[in-house]
């Protein structure tokens, strides 16, 4: 019985190391994948596998996926619409500052100003008071500020002394800047990992949203939809007035509704302006949305839909690169830069001031590798993301305007073809509706009849609308009803197809 009992004990402990090693496999067995078995040839038994060895495949070994999953700056909410919530700073080593940074900011500003309450200091730099109050009281223990009155409970009106008026306009010489504290550039690279375009991933019923009020042919849904799906970029070609562009434009809203990016972006040491109210919607939160209230925000961040940002025929080389005003030292972020984690159209590609050729050097590496590289000032470059759907329209043929290695970054290309005459009929329809123009069938038989079969003239999208609204303002003209009549119709075509 003796001689029993260390092969059950040797048999129990077997049995325990198999259980812990389930565990860190997830309960799957690996040891036959893992192990060969030892031969009678060979007088070694095989060595267990590494943990490694046996770590999914579809997760790097060496690799955390806590980055994915936990964010020090802001909550991730797990909503499609809104992933990603920014969280008020605790301290200003939480929000990436030092405090000659903020110091900077708040003496430019009285500077500018004149006077402010410490509030309004705190508001115009977007730090909670809490943060800001200690340095204010610093300032004017060292007689660079004081105090002109009292504006509230523990709260009063700064401004500079002579000495802080001369310590103001030093810091002047470097940049004019004393808008929102600036947001470290890894925590915004951070933020666009969490609200990517490509891991939005919109099925049907999204794009089916998206183009509600579009006329969309079922097999060109078809293309479109693992176009968008992807989050990578697109050609859109074909003639011209079949609704390339207003295609373009939709597509943004198959993703999130929201995302939220920094104002301004601190990138070692300088300071880069991203929000932009030109290709910025704000979407301000409401009071009550959801759990969350002003206190706990991080305010140096605006929630903004996700942007769609169109460039046509003005696009220019440097609008792809950081400008920054000789006057005010103060960068502007470049255009692609401003649409990360939205939609960026090169609208009428191949016809902008510069060089088509140009284009495609600058970003044929951002296009495969998803991230670019901008020149600041100093000369340094740094890397930022390059998270966006591109979408190049254009009513040329792709191969006619680039070669292949560009071609081949640019994986789906989808032709806008001309409506079949069903689709051009219920345009009509639509447009009439819309238009507040009774829609006439007959009328639309004679318009087909007389001046597009005989003339071999192709439907475009376009021609419905445009038609319409030259008999609607027709009839305003001569005071009358507007409706689609024959002798309206002609008119409308006279004017339309002179000279196409």
């Amino acid at each position: 019985m003796t001689s029993n009992t260390p092969v059950n004990s040797n048999e129990s402990l077997d049995s325990l190391l198999k259980r812990l090693d389930g565990m860190l496999t997830g309960g799957k067995s690996t040891a036959p994948q893992a192990v060969r078995p030892a031969s009678a040839e060979s007088p070694f038994a095989a060595a267990p596998a590494s943990p490694q060895a046996n770590a999914p495949s579809s997760i790097p070994a060496s690799t955390s996926t806590s980055s994915s999953t936990n964010c020090k700056f802001g909550q991730l909410t797990g909503q499609r619409d809104e992933p990603f919530i920014p969280m008020a700073p605790k301290s200003l080593e939480q929000a990436g500052l030092t405090e000659a940074l903020v110091e900077e900011l708040i003496m430019r500003y009285l500077l500018g100003r004149g006077e402010a309450s410490g509030r309004q200091i705190a508001g115009q730099i977007r730090l909670p008071f809490l943060l800001v109050e200690p340095i204010l009281n610093r300032l004017k223990k060292e007689q660079l500020t004081t105090y002109r009155g009292a504006n509230s409970v523990n709260d009063y009106i700064h401004v500079l002394t002579d000495q802080g008026s001369d310590r103001a306009r030093r810091y002047n010489l470097r940049t004019t800047y004393f808008g929102s504290a600036p947001v470290p550039l890894a925590e915004y690279c951070q933020s666009v990992k969490f609200q990517s375009v490509e891991t939005q991933r919109p099925r049907r019923e999204e794009l089916l949203s998206a183009f509600k009020d579009l006329l969309i042919d079922k097999r060109m849904l078809g293309k479109l939809g693992p176009a968008v799906n992807s989050g990578r970029g697109m050609f859109l070609y074909g003639y011209p007035g079949n609704g390339k562009t207003s295609i373009a434009e939709r597509i943004t809203l198959a993703f999130g509704k929201y995302i939220w990016i920094p104002r301004a972006l601190s990138i070692d040491g300088e300071i880069m302006r991203l929000y932009d109210p030109l290709c910025h919607e704000p979407a301000p939160m409401q009071r009550g949305e959801g759990y969350l209230n002003d206190s706990v925000i991080d305010e140096r961040w605006v929630r903004i839909k996700r942007p769609t940002i169109i460039a046509g025929g003005e696009l220019t080389m440097e609008m792809l690169e950081v400008q920054r005003d000789k006057e005010s030292n103060v960068n502007e972020s470049p255009l692609q830069l401003k649409s990360n984690c939205g939609v960026l159209v090169i609208d009428d590609f191949g016809r902008q001031r510069m060089r088509v050729d140009e284009l495609l050097n600058r970003w044929i590496v951002p296009l495969e590798k998803r991230f670019d590289y901008l020149n600041m000032s100093s000369g340094k470059k740094t890397q930022v993301p390059f998270d966006q759907l591109v979408i190049f329209s254009t009513n040329l043929q792709p191969k006619d305007l680039v070669d292949d290695a560009f071609l081949r970054r640019i994986p789906y290309k989808i032709e806008v073809e001309n409506p079949s005459e069903e689709a051009f009929r219920k345009l009509f329809e639509i447009m009439s509706s819309r238009l507040g123009v009774p829609y006439n069938a007959q009328a639309i038989d004679y318009l087909i009849e007389n001046h597009y079969r005989p003339k071999q003239r192709p439907f475009r999208n376009c021609h419905p609308r445009d038609l319409i609204l030259q008999v609607k303002n027709l009839c305003l003209y001569h005071d009358q009803q507007a409706e689609l009549k024959p002798e309206y119709l002609d008119f409308a075509c006279d004017n339309y197809f002179s000279i196409m």
